[in-house]
Order: C-alpha cells, then sequence, then structure tokens
C-alpha cells in the first residue's frame, strides 16, 4: 500500500492515505490474536524473536529501497545514538508487557493503556516540557486521572499494565520525537541494539534446552519468525498514511486500535468487566471525547485563520511606480 505520493491527485492520495491508516491500526488492533499462537513460548522468548526478526526484516526493506545514508549520520552523533537507545529500552518494555499481558489473559487492560496514552503524553507534555494546556485540555486530564481512581478501586489495586503501557509508549513517543527519524529507520536503529542481547537470550535459552524455536515443528518455527513482519508492516503502512493525511485525521484513526483490541477482550476472549472498570473505561472513553473535540476545534480554527491569512489584500491596479513618482 505504501508508496511515492508524488504523481497521483491529490484525493487519491488522501484515499490511498486512509487505507493505510485503516491497516495500519487495524492490524495493531487485531494483533492480540497472534500472540497466542506463539505459546508454549513464553512472552520473553517471543519478545527476544520479535526484535532479532524485526532487524532482519527492516534490514531487507531498507537493502530494497537503497536507504542507508542515515546509518552513517546517525553513528556520527552520539547524543541522537543515546537517544536511540533510550528508545529502544522503553520499547523493549513495552512489547513485553503487552505481550505478557495478551497471554495472560490481560487484553481488556491492556486496551485500557492505549485509551489513556494521549492523556499521558500530554500529561508529560505540561511536566517535561512545560507545555500550556487549554481548559478542555485540562478537563479531559482531571477525568482521565478520576478514571484511573476508579479503576484502582474496582482492581483492588492501580492498573500497572495500563499505567505500565501508557508511559512507556509515551515517553518512547517523546524521545523518538528527539530523535526524529523515519519509521523504517527507528525501526532498524531501536532493533539493531536489541538485536544482541536479543540473541543472545535466545541462544542461552536454546544451550539450557528450554528454546521453543526448533523444539515444537517448522510451524511454531515460522510463527516465531513472522513476529518481524508482525511488527514492520504496520509501521510501513502507517508512514504511507501519515504523509498522505492530516494529523488530525491520524488522531482519530488511532483509537482504532484500543478499540478492536477492547471488543476482541470482550467478545472473543471473554475477559470480565464488572461494573467498576466499565465506570472507569466510561471516563476514559468522555475524556477522550473531550480531547478529541477540543482538538478537531482548534484545528478548524486553526485552518480558518489560514484561509483568512491566505486571502491576497486588494491591491491599487494602477498603482504608481516609486521611481517615477
Amino acid at each position: 500500500m505504501s508508496g511515492k505520493s508524488s504523481g497521483r491527485p491529490k484525493g487519491e492520495q488522501h484515499h490511498i492515505g486512509l487505507l493505510n491508516g485503516f491497516a495500519a491500526y487495524g492490524m495493531w488492533g487485531l494483533v492480540p490474536l497472534f500472540w497466542p499462537l506463539l505459546k508454549p513460548a513464553g512472552a520473553a522468548e517471543i519478545l527476544a524473536h520479535r526484535m532479532v526478526w524485526s532487524l532482519a526484516f527492516v534490514a531487507v526493506a531498507l537493502l530494497v529501497v537503497r536507504r542507508w545514508a542515515w546509518i552513517g549520520e546517525l553513528l556520527r552523533q552520539p547524543r541522537k545514538l543515546g537517544l536511540v537507545a533510550i528508545a529502544a529500552g522503553f520499547i523493549t518494555v513495552n512489547w513485553g508487557v503487552y505481550i505478557w499481558a495478551v497471554n495472560s489473559g490481560h487484553v481488556v487492560e491492556a486496551s485500557l493503556g492505549y485509551f489513556i496514552n494521549p492523556l499521558v503524553t500530554i500529561a508529560i507534555g505540561v511536566l517535561l516540557l512545560k507545555e500550556r494546556l487549554r481548559p478542555a485540555q485540562w478537563a479531559a486530564v482531571g477525568v482521565g486521572l478520576a478514571a484511573v481512581i476508579v479503576l484502582t478501586v474496582g482492581y483492588g489495586q492501580p492498573p500497572w499494565i495500563s499505567l505500565c503501557l501508557a508511559f512507556s509508549f509515551a515517553t518512547y513517543g517523546l524521545v523518538k520525537k528527539k530523535v526524529n527519524l523515519g519509521g523504517i529507520e527507528s525501526l532498524a536503529a531501536e532493533t539493531a541494539i536489541q538485536f544482541l542481547p536479543a540473541l543472545g537470550y535466545l541462544l542461552w535459552l536454546g544451550a539450557h534446552g528450554d528454546a521453543t524455536f526448533a523444539q515444537e515443528g517448522a510451524g511454531h518455527a515460522a510463527l516465531l519468525a513472522s513476529t518481524g513482519i508482525v511488527t514492520a508492516l504496520p509501521l510501513v503502512c502507517f508512514g504511507a498514511a501519515a504523509i498522505r493525511v492530516p494529523l488530525s485525521t491520524l488522531g482519530l484513526l488511532q483509537y482504532l486500535a484500543p478499540v478492536f483490541q477492547f471488543l476482541l477482550g470482550i467478545l472473543y476472549f471473554h475477559e470480565s468487566m464488572p461494573p467498576a472498570r466499565w465506570a472507569g473505561f466510561a471516563l476514559v472513553w468522555l475524556a477522550l471525547v473531550l480531547l478529541t473535540t477540543d482538538a478537531w476545534r482548534t484545528s478548524r480554527r486553526g485552518r480558518a485563520a489560514a484561509a483568512a491569512a491566505a486571502v491576497p489584500v486588494l491591491r491599487d491596479p494602477n498603482p504608481v511606480d516609486p521611481v517615477e513618482a
């Protein structure tokens, strides 16, 4: 679905971008169906395979598109390379917790993490970047905090899985913003840092007879290897969408993934939803409605202001040349 955006009408570009966006967030939303297929491998082994095979997949992709110049530039910037390492650490935590949560029967709680992720991103912007919030954003954050309190009471403890996923991914996004690499390039750099520890862990598992890769048949080995495709393909589609559709549209599409995950948790995995959990989710959804409505209004006002600024100023049809005056 991805490709260069030049040479096509704007309407067709927008349509292609939407298709790529739906594909990306759809795949992220349906991924809970994939991780259980990798049992009896544990979460740590699945995570290690994901790191190793993701690097293999993106290396082939970069070889096909001949996009290597960024590597030399990155290696010449130790600070930027350090930020990539930090990003790799946070996404490792995010991936590991998510895989464990899905395969341990916590799909609904995992989906909650990505519902509250935008609220956590805003909170990080205020605390670390000293950003100023609009009233509606403050209201959304307040409602989100109330939701966490309600869920804490309902669970008997804070929703640690959701909070860990939300904070790790929000921090990962913050670091990636500072690194400013493309999706495939960023994944390649991060998995290159993850590769040796992951490969070492897999070799250690094999030496102790605990690896499932070679013990559960060719089908199981192929599924473990396909973790690279499952990781990278949505990113390719997301990258194709990001250059073709407005950020406001992507902001709405991002909710598809946790909605799909939530529905899978309820309808497919049959996880329980006691009243307190419904109440907490309802508050989170209210916060997201406030946040999305405010973002839409702000974007609309911005477009209106830009359109007004673009209107040409009326000029004298017979101007006097200052040289002649």
